[in-house]
């Protein structure tokens, strides 16, 4: 793709990665084949091309408009794209670029603004969710249908085992799971306890830095990162062997750290080596004798939802359906894999219409072979997927520690 972008974006690092980015795209259109939002909304401008196209347009004449910003706040993130695209464009970079210039430039609504202040207020920050989950938990069954659905049950975490093995490794616990799903952890460092390997967090890590970061807050997200390197940092000087993802979306982004701190001149390095570190549970279990693990299958029927940024961003598609098959769970046919199940981070709060409808889309896709349990990798989907689901939904390792 031809470009011509104004010297002004031209001369920073973002400009300069977004013009390389648009010139890789060749306008086939196989993107708009895997778009959730373009299958919904069928407008070219609601597909990753359109989109490239928008991006492209404000980099040229430095304008932005209202119309611009509502076709790339639509955009889910999932990055079905690039597993599509023959020509490797990385649109997730790209829109993440695109976004935070229209953020700049563009004043918001008050109340789009206060939605958006007060989700990085709240979701980024353990010691805050946590709380205000426990207060809509009590309150849950006088709350408006819509609102009480979003409100998970209560949820109660095992011990973790001893510390006692030679091989350690890292776990992020995040900000939303520790309240919402506290026993994903917990039951992660019971099955790696099987293998011979210590699993800890670092108490002073936090959020990965995705919501603040995806929400346009580029300097607070790599704030967050910078502190979770920090935090991480003895654990991997004294040999840990690998930081554990047990939420792909965080995983996904800290494999970016390398990427985007790459211009830092103290963290430049360091994060490079925490993303090189940085693994999805599956991607550690996969490379390990499962033969100690003996969980109750129990006649099941597991439906797994493979998460986006598990399958299009750390590019894992297969790896849980292959440990869960390995331990002996029957696994349930399912449709349209690729597909997004509208939950992406905040998008379910800011675009409830869309994400609605993916979900039932892809509660439909899961449920077709009658599945007694529904399981996934990722705690948005879990929380998200929960709420129209039949069938209970689960973190997939909760049933290897059974």
């Amino acid at each position: 793709m031809k470009t011509n972008i104004v010297q002004t974006f031209l001369a920073t690092p973002e400009g300069q990665e977004a013009e390389e980015i648009l010139r890789s795209c060749v306008h086939c259109g196989f993107c708009t084949a895997t778009c959730p939002t373009y299958q919904e909304l069928n407008d070219e401008r609601d597909g990753p091309r359109g989109r490239i196209y928008l991006i492209k347009q404000l980099l040229e004449t430095d304008e932005v408009t209202e119309k611009t910003r509502t076709h790339l706040d639509r955009c889910l993130t999932c990055r079905s794209c690039e597993t599509t695209c023959p020509s490797g464009v990385q649109y997730g970079r790209l829109v993440d670029i695109g976004r935070g210039i229209v953020e700049k430039k563009l004043d918001r609504p008050v109340t789009e603004k206060v939605v958006r202040w007060g989700l990085k207020q709240v979701l980024p920050h353990a010691n805050r969710f946590g709380p205000l989950l426990k207060v809509g938990q009590v309150f849950k069954p006088i709350l408006p249908g819509a609102l009480g659905k979003k409100v998970p049950p209560k949820r109660k975490a095992s011990p973790w085992p001893a510390k006692r093995h030679a091989r350690v490794m890292m776990a992020l616990a995040g900000c939303a799971q520790p309240s919402a799903a506290p026993n994903t952890n917990a039951a992660t460092a019971r099955v790696l306890d099987k293998l011979g390997i210590t699993l800890v967090e670092a108490p002073q890590a936090g959020c990965c830095g995705a919501v603040n970061y995806h929400l346009s807050a580029h300097e607070a997200g790599l704030n967050e990162m910078r502190k979770n390197i920090d935090a991480w940092w003895p654990a991997i000087e004294g040999g840990c062997e690998a930081i554990v993802m047990t939420a792909s979306g965080c995983g996904a982004m800290v494999q970016e750290y390398g990427h985007l701190l790459r211009d830092d001149p103290y963290y430049a390095e360091k994060a490079k080596r925490v993303s090189e570190l940085t693994k999805d549970i599956s991607e550690v279990l996969l490379a390990e004798d499962l033969s100690s693990l003996a969980p109750n299958t129990d006649g099941e029927k597991i439906a797994f939802h493979c998460p986006c940024t598990l399958q299009h961003a750390m590019k894992q598609s297969g790896s849980v359906e292959k440990v869960l098959e390995k331990v002996g769970f029957d696994l349930a046919k399912t449709k349209d894999k690729h597909l997004c199940c509208g939950s992406a981070g905040t998008y379910s709060i800011l675009q409830p219409k869309i994400s609605q409808k993916l979900l039932a889309n892809k509660v439909e896709a899961l449920t077709g072979d009658n599945p007694t349990q529904i399981a996934t990798a990722n705690i948005g989907c879990q929380l998200h997927i929960e709420t129209a689901s039949p069938v209970p939904v689960n973190h997939w390792i909760e049933l290897l520690d059974r």
